[in-house]
This record gives structure tokens, C-alpha cells and sequence, in this order.
């Protein structure tokens, strides 16, 4: 029989001036000096910041997924 687990979700919000994957990355790399047992994220909102008519910031709203410790 499976082990069973139990994860928790939390969101968090990141940014990058160069691209969209540098914003998820930027996201995902700041969560691991936090969180331990990562299985996945999900972007859930895909946003840019202008300013005088050019793109500035690329930003990402993600869900990080972890396994809660025993």
C-alpha cells in the first residue's frame, strides 16, 4: 500500500526584467532557500509592468507545492 502524504500550497509572486522564465526561475530558486520538499509549481497569472510605452518587468503568481514534514 501507498504511503500517504499530505502537501501544502503556498503562493508567492516574481519578477524579471528579462523574461518570464527568468521570473519563474528567480521565483523557484528564492522559494528553495525556504521550502523543503518541493514537487511542483503552478503559474497561475501571467503579468508585465510597463512604463513610457516599453516593457519593465515581467511577473509571475505562482503556486509552490511541498510535502509537509512528519
Amino acid at each position: 500500500m501507498a504511503e500517504s502524504r499530505v502537501a501544502r500550497v503556498t503562493e508567492i509572486i516574481a519578477g524579471s526584467p528579462k523574461s518570464f522564465e527568468e521570473a519563474i526561475q528567480q521565483g523557484f530558486t528564492r522559494a528553495t532557500k525556504t521550502l523543503r520538499g518541493i514537487t511542483g509549481l503552478r503559474v497561475q497569472e501571467m503579468r508585465v509592468a510597463v512604463e513610457k510605452n516599453e516593457i519593465v518587468e515581467y511577473r509571475v503568481r505562482m503556486e509552490v507545492i511541498f510535502l509537509l514534514e512528519e
